[in-house]
Protein backbone atom coordinates (compact mmCIF):
# COMPACT_ATOMS: atom_id res chain seq x y z
CA UNK A 1 0.00 0.00 0.00
CA UNK A 2 1.55 3.37 -0.99
CA UNK A 3 1.94 5.99 1.69
CA UNK A 4 -0.47 8.93 1.73
CA UNK A 5 2.35 11.36 0.99
CA UNK A 6 3.21 9.54 -2.26
CA UNK A 7 -0.36 9.54 -3.54
CA UNK A 8 -1.53 12.15 -6.02
CA UNK A 9 -3.73 14.82 -4.50
CA UNK A 10 -7.38 14.09 -5.25
CA UNK A 11 -7.84 17.18 -7.45
CA UNK A 12 -4.84 16.18 -9.57
CA UNK A 13 -6.27 12.72 -10.03
CA UNK A 14 -9.69 14.13 -10.94
CA UNK A 15 -8.11 16.60 -13.37
CA UNK A 16 -6.21 13.77 -15.06
CA UNK A 17 -9.49 11.96 -15.51
CA UNK A 18 -11.13 15.13 -16.80
CA UNK A 19 -13.45 15.24 -13.79
CA UNK A 20 -12.03 18.20 -11.92
CA UNK A 21 -10.91 21.73 -12.58
CA UNK A 22 -7.54 22.06 -14.27
CA UNK A 23 -5.47 24.10 -11.86
CA UNK A 24 -2.06 23.63 -13.38
CA UNK A 25 -2.40 25.86 -16.42
CA UNK A 26 -1.30 29.07 -14.70
CA UNK A 27 2.04 30.44 -15.87
CA UNK A 28 3.92 31.30 -12.65
CA UNK A 29 5.50 34.72 -12.14
CA UNK A 30 8.98 33.22 -12.34
CA UNK A 31 8.28 31.89 -15.84
CA UNK A 32 7.21 35.26 -17.25
CA UNK A 33 10.09 36.89 -15.36
CA UNK A 34 7.98 39.17 -13.19
CA UNK A 35 9.68 41.73 -11.00
CA UNK A 36 9.47 40.87 -7.29
CA UNK A 37 6.21 41.96 -5.71
CA UNK A 38 6.27 44.57 -2.96
CA UNK A 39 2.66 43.81 -1.95
CA UNK A 40 1.61 42.39 1.39
CA UNK A 41 -2.16 42.87 1.87
CA UNK A 42 -3.79 39.46 1.81
CA UNK A 43 -7.28 38.51 0.67
CA UNK A 44 -9.70 36.55 2.86
CA UNK A 45 -11.02 33.37 1.28
CA UNK A 46 -13.33 32.29 -0.10
CA UNK A 47 -13.79 35.36 -2.31
CA UNK A 48 -17.29 36.23 -3.49
CA UNK A 49 -16.56 38.51 -6.47
CA UNK A 50 -14.54 38.23 -9.67
CA UNK A 51 -14.05 41.36 -11.77
CA UNK A 52 -13.32 40.87 -15.48
CA UNK A 53 -11.43 43.63 -17.31
CA UNK A 54 -9.25 44.19 -20.35
CA UNK A 55 -5.97 46.05 -20.52
CA UNK A 56 -7.18 48.01 -23.59
CA UNK A 57 -3.62 47.70 -24.89
CA UNK A 58 -1.67 45.35 -27.10
CA UNK A 59 -2.75 41.77 -27.61
CA UNK A 60 -0.45 38.78 -27.51
CA UNK A 61 -0.88 35.38 -29.14
CA UNK A 62 2.21 33.36 -28.23
CA UNK A 63 3.85 32.53 -24.91
CA UNK A 64 6.82 34.78 -25.72
CA UNK A 65 4.65 37.79 -26.67
CA UNK A 66 2.27 37.26 -23.73
CA UNK A 67 5.13 37.00 -21.22
CA UNK A 68 6.48 40.28 -22.63
CA UNK A 69 3.04 41.89 -22.47
CA UNK A 70 2.61 40.81 -18.82
CA UNK A 71 6.00 42.41 -18.06
CA UNK A 72 4.91 45.58 -19.89
CA UNK A 73 1.73 45.84 -17.82
CA UNK A 74 3.65 45.20 -14.60
CA UNK A 75 6.28 47.80 -15.53
CA UNK A 76 3.58 50.41 -16.18
CA UNK A 77 1.77 49.65 -12.92
CA UNK A 78 4.92 49.68 -10.78
CA UNK A 79 7.03 52.36 -12.49
CA UNK A 80 4.38 54.80 -13.75
CA UNK A 81 1.57 54.33 -11.23
CA UNK A 82 3.77 53.49 -8.23
CA UNK A 83 1.86 50.32 -7.32
CA UNK A 84 3.46 47.44 -5.42
CA UNK A 85 3.03 45.03 -8.37
CA UNK A 86 0.92 44.42 -11.47
CA UNK A 87 -2.58 45.41 -10.43
CA UNK A 88 -4.38 42.24 -11.53
CA UNK A 89 -4.57 38.87 -9.83
CA UNK A 90 -4.43 37.08 -13.20
CA UNK A 91 -3.84 38.05 -16.82
CA UNK A 92 -5.21 36.09 -19.80
CA UNK A 93 -3.35 35.96 -23.10
CA UNK A 94 -4.75 35.20 -26.52
CA UNK A 95 -2.36 32.24 -26.49
CA UNK A 96 -4.85 30.57 -24.10
CA UNK A 97 -2.65 30.80 -21.02
CA UNK A 98 -3.31 32.36 -17.63
CA UNK A 99 -0.43 34.47 -16.29
CA UNK A 100 -0.14 34.80 -12.53
CA UNK A 101 -0.30 38.41 -11.39
CA UNK A 102 -0.86 38.82 -7.67
CA UNK A 103 -2.44 35.38 -7.57
CA UNK A 104 -5.19 34.11 -5.30
CA UNK A 105 -3.84 35.46 -2.03
CA UNK A 106 -2.82 39.12 -2.50
CA UNK A 107 -5.23 42.06 -2.83
CA UNK A 108 -5.12 43.64 -6.27
CA UNK A 109 -5.27 47.25 -7.49
CA UNK A 110 -7.92 47.09 -10.18
CA UNK A 111 -11.28 48.59 -9.23
CA UNK A 112 -10.77 50.92 -6.30
CA UNK A 113 -10.92 50.74 -2.52
CA UNK A 114 -14.40 49.18 -2.32
CA UNK A 115 -13.87 46.25 -4.67
CA UNK A 116 -10.12 45.53 -4.45
CA UNK A 117 -10.24 43.87 -0.99
CA UNK A 118 -13.28 41.70 -1.80
CA UNK A 119 -12.58 40.50 -5.34
CA UNK A 120 -10.21 38.69 -7.65
CA UNK A 121 -9.40 40.48 -10.90
CA UNK A 122 -8.92 38.70 -14.20
CA UNK A 123 -7.83 40.88 -17.08
CA UNK A 124 -7.65 39.94 -20.73
CA UNK A 125 -4.55 41.37 -22.40
CA UNK A 126 -5.84 43.36 -25.36
CA UNK A 127 -8.65 45.66 -26.41
CA UNK A 128 -12.04 43.99 -26.71
CA UNK A 129 -14.24 46.89 -27.75
CA UNK A 130 -14.53 45.67 -31.35
CA UNK A 131 -13.74 41.96 -31.12
CA UNK A 132 -14.10 38.93 -28.86
CA UNK A 133 -11.06 37.18 -27.36
CA UNK A 134 -10.33 33.79 -28.94
CA UNK A 135 -12.13 30.77 -27.51
CA UNK A 136 -8.90 29.42 -25.98
CA UNK A 137 -8.55 32.62 -23.92
CA UNK A 138 -12.17 32.47 -22.75
CA UNK A 139 -11.73 28.77 -21.87
CA UNK A 140 -8.60 29.63 -19.87
CA UNK A 141 -10.56 32.15 -17.79
CA UNK A 142 -13.44 29.74 -17.16
CA UNK A 143 -11.00 26.97 -16.18
CA UNK A 144 -9.31 29.38 -13.77
CA UNK A 145 -12.67 30.11 -12.13
CA UNK A 146 -13.37 26.38 -11.75
CA UNK A 147 -9.93 25.97 -10.21
CA UNK A 148 -10.61 28.80 -7.76
CA UNK A 149 -13.75 27.07 -6.55
CA UNK A 150 -12.07 23.64 -6.41
CA UNK A 151 -9.23 24.98 -4.28
CA UNK A 152 -11.45 27.04 -1.98
CA UNK A 153 -10.27 30.48 -3.14
CA UNK A 154 -13.69 31.35 -4.59
CA UNK A 155 -17.12 30.67 -3.14
CA UNK A 156 -19.07 28.08 -5.11
CA UNK A 157 -21.68 30.81 -5.70
CA UNK A 158 -19.11 33.48 -6.70
CA UNK A 159 -20.35 36.38 -8.83
CA UNK A 160 -18.69 37.60 -12.01
CA UNK A 161 -18.84 41.34 -12.66
CA UNK A 162 -17.67 43.33 -15.62
CA UNK A 163 -15.22 46.10 -14.72
CA UNK A 164 -17.84 48.59 -15.97
CA UNK A 165 -20.38 47.16 -13.51
CA UNK A 166 -18.32 48.39 -10.56
CA UNK A 167 -16.47 51.42 -11.94
CA UNK A 168 -17.05 54.11 -14.56
CA UNK A 169 -15.04 52.60 -17.42
CA UNK A 170 -15.47 50.99 -20.84
CA UNK A 171 -13.58 47.91 -19.62
CA UNK A 172 -13.80 44.98 -20.33
CA UNK A 173 -14.72 46.27 -23.80
CA UNK A 174 -18.12 45.94 -25.46
CA UNK A 175 -17.49 42.57 -27.09
CA UNK A 176 -15.97 40.84 -24.05
CA UNK A 177 -18.69 42.33 -21.85
CA UNK A 178 -21.35 40.71 -24.03
CA UNK A 179 -19.60 37.35 -23.63
CA UNK A 180 -19.27 37.44 -19.83
CA UNK A 181 -22.91 38.44 -19.43
CA UNK A 182 -23.75 34.93 -20.69
CA UNK A 183 -21.54 33.19 -18.10
CA UNK A 184 -23.50 31.28 -15.46
CA UNK A 185 -22.11 33.27 -12.51
CA UNK A 186 -22.44 36.72 -14.08
CA UNK A 187 -24.43 39.19 -11.97
CA UNK A 188 -24.85 42.84 -12.92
Amino acid sequence: MPSTSSMLPVWTFLALLGLGASCNSVVPRSEWKARPSECSQRLQHPIRYVVISHTAGSTCDSPASCEQQARNVQHYHMSSLGWCDVGYNFLIGEDGHVYEGRGWNIKGDHTGPTWNPISISITFMGNYMERVPPKRALRAALNLLECGVARGYLRSNYEVKGHRDVQNTLSPGDQLYEVIQRWANYRE
